[in-house]
Parts: C-alpha cells; sequence; structure tokens
C-alpha cells in the first residue's frame, strides 16, 4: 500500500469537538503531498485537527480561493502544452470534479506523508504551513503572472507528477454523509 495525501473539502473546518458534518472527497495521490495539493491549501491556510489521525496535523483552507490557483496555474501549465491531449483531459477531469465537489473549506491529510519520515509529524506539518505552501503558492503565483518561466518550465515537465493525481467521490479514507 502506499501512502498518501488526502484532499477533502467541507463546509466547515475539524475541530477538536468534531469532524464536520458533511466531508466530500476530492483527491489522494502517492508518496508524496503535490504541487497541485499544496496550491489548494495555499490561501487561508491553517493547521487543524486531523480527521483521521490523533496529532493535529491536518490543513484547512479557503476551497474558492485555492481552486482559482490551481486553475489559474493549469492554464498557464497548458499555454505551453497546447497540443497535450492528456494534459488537457487531465485539466477537464480536475476541473469537473473540484466544481460538483464545492465546499467552503479544503482540508489535507498528510498523516501518511509526514509520517514517512523520522520527524516529528507535527513539526512537519508546521514546515508545510509556514514554509513549503507558501513557497508553492509564490511560486505559483509569479509563473501565472509571467514572472517564473524557469520554474513554470519545469512544472510543464512533469505535470503528471504535480497534477495527476486520483480524484474520485471515494477515497481510501472516506466519510459517509
Amino acid at each position: 500500500m502506499a501512502n498518501r495525501s488526502y484532499l477533502y473539502s467541507a463546509d466547515s473546518m475539524p475541530n477538536e469537538a468534531e469532524i464536520p458534518k458533511w466531508v466530500r472527497c476530492i483527491s489522494e495521490h502517492n508518496w508524496d503531498i503535490p504541487l497541485a495539493h499544496k496550491l489548494m491549501v495555499g490561501r487561508g491556510t491553517t493547521i487543524v485537527p486531523s480527521m483521521i489521525w490523533n496529532p493535529r496535523i491536518g490543513i484547512a483552507a479557503d476551497y474558492a480561493d485555492g481552486a482559482d490557483l490551481l486553475r489559474g496555474l493549469l492554464r498557464a501549465v497548458g499555454k505551453g502544452l497546447e497540443d497535450d491531449a492528456e494534459f488537457a483531459e487531465c485539466v477537464a477531469r480536475t476541473t469537473a470534479h473540484l466544481e460538483k465537489q464545492q465546499a467552503n473549506y479544503f482540508v489535507l491529510e498528510t498523516g501518511e506523508i509526514v509520517s514517512m519520515t523520522g520527524d516529528d509529524p507535527t513539526a512537519s506539518v508546521q514546515r508545510l504551513v509556514s514554509e513549503d505552501i507558501p513557497d508553492a503558492v509564490a511560486r505559483a503565483e509569479a509563473a501565472i503572472a509571467g514572472q517564473n518561466d524557469d520554474w513554470l518550465a519545469s512544472v510543464r515537465s512533469d505535470w503528471q507528477r504535480h497534477f495527476a493525481s486520483f480524484y474520485s467521490e471515494a477515497l481510501y479514507f472516506s466519510f459517509p454523509n
């Protein structure tokens, strides 16, 4: 079994007392937290209790702004891949799923990924929120503005790793509604 990052949407953030009433599945990605997941939790980012594991290692963020950021980067990447039918299909599938599963917040579950190292999971999530996610957002914003062509070219050359996650209404960890 692969270790995965899991992305959900919900109308409220998880808190110490309960998980949200309606949790919708967005995607899961093997062995990493991909760029797409980082961007989707890149606006209004906050650490929340995990809906799956005991440590406080969940990450929640504004759904609409995160989805807009991802769509903007997908457009920028696509400008250099106009004839790539596989990329176009990935974008269409991703954006349709995001529209269907829309809510107020994204919730990223990081437990399986941050547990792969010997580092403290809570410290790893803090580093994600304070360094990795803001760095990804800044690079994406610059690329969208036409100011980060080298980074954009590197994302284009390996777009599957960044964007081709498994999008579904049912993930390995799903929540009954």
